[in-house]
């Protein structure tokens, strides 16, 4: 097998061994290479990331597109999940330089044993909410991360502990690629983009675009001094009352450590995980710390 470049208009390989080739090309050439780790079911979201990538100086970006198995729990939303090979890839088109898309046994092959775990930061929120959801993410990263070796890699800050749990990892295996975080991109009504907003009903839709709004008025709200165990038992409110079946978390964490914060002291984030409908809807967004 080789690079496949009739398919799309953006190079295509499908194993790590010609992904590789294509790197050692770049290499040879004096390329800065740059990866973006997706699951497919691409939207701005996903491209604004290679933007960030170019402006950090990258001259080729990789983007993977593998719907990961492990990072999906019992009764979560794997085989369901959008896969849009085709149209990724006309997305693609003039901004990155090689599509990589293997399939499940390249990856994890018979007899596959081994997991990555990351101990602390992945131990609360959605490390509580799904148990091994971090082990198969830090397995897969560092998979692409090793097989690719780029000199950074881009994730979005919309999955807040993901970036922090691959951060973590990358430092403490010593891998020598730069982590860096993508802002959020959101819609018209500030909801976070995301490929399973398409799940929303009309009226979830309406629903979820008060998702950020809440968050905000929350985050300003402690900024200003105000409780924050009160703020954000009243926004769980808010959001039950417009029709959002359960929250998971919705609270303050430190930037770093995603250790609670009960009183503001420096600037904190405030992360929520709320489920309407289909889907399960994260944001996040700095609390400022006024003194």
């Amino acid at each position: 097998m080789a690079i496949d470049t009739a398919t799309y208009a953006v190079p295509l390989a499908r194993t790590i061994t010609d992904m590789r080739a294509q790197v050692s090309a770049w290499r040879a050439v004096g390329e800065t290479i740059a990866l973006v780790p997706t699951m497919g079911a691409l939207h701005e979201g996903h491209l604004s990331l290679i933007d960030v990538a170019k402006a950090h100086g990258a001259t080729k970006a990789i983007v993977s597109i593998f719907v990961n198995p492990t990072q999906f729990g019992p009764g979560e939303d794997f085989e369901a999940y959008p896969r849009t090979e085709a149209s990724d890839a006309e997305k693609l088109a003039g901004r990155a330089g090689l599509i990589f898309a293997p399939i499940g046994a390249e990856m994890y092959p018979d007899g596959y044993g081994t997991t990555v775990s990351v101990k602390g930061v992945t131990n609360t929120l959605e490390g509580e909410a799904r148990p091994t959801h971090f082990d198969g993410v830090a397995t897969i990263v560092s998979k692409l991360l090793l097989a690719a070796l780029p000199d950074c890699a881009i994730f979005g800050e919309k999955d807040y502990q993901q970036l922090l749990t691959i951060r973590r990892m990358v430092s403490d295996l010593r891998i020598p690629v730069e982590i860096l975080g993508g802002p959020i991109l959101r819609e018209p009504d500030g909801l976070a983009l995301s490929s399973r907003n398409v799940y929303l009903t009309g009226t979830e839709r309406k629903a979820a675009g008060q998702l950020n709004i809440i968050l905000r008025e929350t985050a300003d709200a402690i900024s200003a001094g105000g409780d924050i165990k009160a703020l954000t038992n009243d926004a769980e409110t808010k959001l039950l009352a417009l029709g959002f079946d359960k929250i998971d978390y919705l609270t303050v964490r430190n930037t770093k450590t995603l250790q609670p914060v009960e009183t503001l002291t420096e600037e904190a984030r405030i992360l929520v995980a709320a489920k309407i409908g289909q889907p399960r809807l994260l944001d996040n967004m700095s609390v400022e710390f006024r003194g």
